[in-house]
């Protein structure tokens, strides 16, 4: 069993398909490791030799970051902003869209569900 990064890799897809499940590797990626490491990126997962799977273990070590090192990078930028008190900040503390998008309709992942106004609620008279 291929473990890279911390992560078990699927046993039945080819290799380069199998690196894009490490959190920060992509296809493109995965693609630029495999050819560092001269491993045919067709191989699957199952098939790799202990050598193939060290060399690519180096390649991405040196390559930058990955799972948990890169988690705990995006969190600490997420963090900075919310302190700072950056545009970008206040909408990650609200829970809204960061990058522009429109709230008018759309947005309901980063918002969560619909808050229903109660139908018979009525004001107090003093």
């Amino acid at each position: 069993m291929a473990r890279i990064s911390g992560v078990d890799l699927p046993q039945a897809k080819q290799i380069w398909v199998g690196l894009t499940s490490i959190h920060g590797i992509g296809r493109t990626r995965s693609l630029e490791i495999l050819e560092e490491a001269a491993v045919d990126p067709a191989v699957k997962v199952k098939d790799l030799t202990e050598d193939e799977a060290r060399k690519i273990r180096e390649v991405i070590q040196e390559k930058g970051q990955v799972e948990g090192d890169l988690r705990k990078a995006v969190a600490e930028n997420i963090k900075r902003l919310m302190e700072i008190g950056s545009y970008r900040g206040v909408r990650h503390r609200r829970g809204l869209p960061v990058r522009g998008q429109r709230t008018h309709t759309n947005s309901r992942t980063r918002k969560g569900p619909r808050r229903t106004a109660v139908a018979g609620k009525k004001k107090v008279k003093k």
